[in-house]
């Protein structure tokens, strides 16, 4: 048996010319995303403005409209299966939304037109809101069901109140797009 053979000697290579520049890539969102993904901010202050004070409201009294439609027998109307598909729709975007902005979220995520998803989020609620109330108020009538009539009433009237709401934060989310667009 024959011993092992060592390896050759390293040969020396020359040094070779070594560039003094460093050039790093790093994408914004991978940078924007580490540096501010530690900690959840809170903004107390946004309830004390009209738009959050708008939204708190809209959440109420959205939830008291669909609670005063679920518990009748809509489902036999399809006129209040269409009130209850938008004021269910909207009022969880709507604390969607809430929970957006109370968390300053939309700061971390850059990418998004926040003010733009704002504006076309509350053009769209006031649009189908307005809809659906008008087909609530113009459902409800005692012949058609005369022990659901105070529910479908009620529904109603805060159905429109809700869209009032929603008309004002569409008002103030276009003050903000438009604000951004002129900038």
């Amino acid at each position: 048996m024959e011993p092992p053979v060592p390896p050759p000697p390293p040969q020396e290579q020359p040094p070779r010319p070594r560039s003094h520049t460093v050039t790093t890539t790093s994408s914004s969102f991978t940078a924007n995303l580490s540096a501010s993904s530690s900690t959840l901010a809170y903004d107390r202050e946004f309830l004390r403005t009209l738009p959050g004070l708008l939204m708190v409201t809209e959440i109420v009294l959205g939830l008291l409209v669909w609670t005063l439609i679920a518990g009748t027998e809509y489902f036999l109307y399809p006129a209040f299966g269409w009130v209850m598909f938008v004021a269910v729709f909207y009022w969880v975007l709507t604390v969607f939304f809430l929970i957006i902005y109370m968390t300053m979220t939309y700061t971390r995520i850059p990418q998004v037109p926040w003010t733009t998803v704002g504006l076309c989020f509350n053009g769209s609620a006031f649009i189908l809101y307005l809809i659906a109330a008008i087909v609530d108020a113009s459902s409800v009538t005692k012949e058609l069901d005369s022990h659901n009539y105070n529910s479908w009433a009620a529904s109603s009237f805060f159905a429109f109140v809700v869209t009032s709401c929603y008309a004002g934060n569409t008002y103030f989310s276009f003050i903000s797009w438009r604000s951004r667009t002129l900038q």
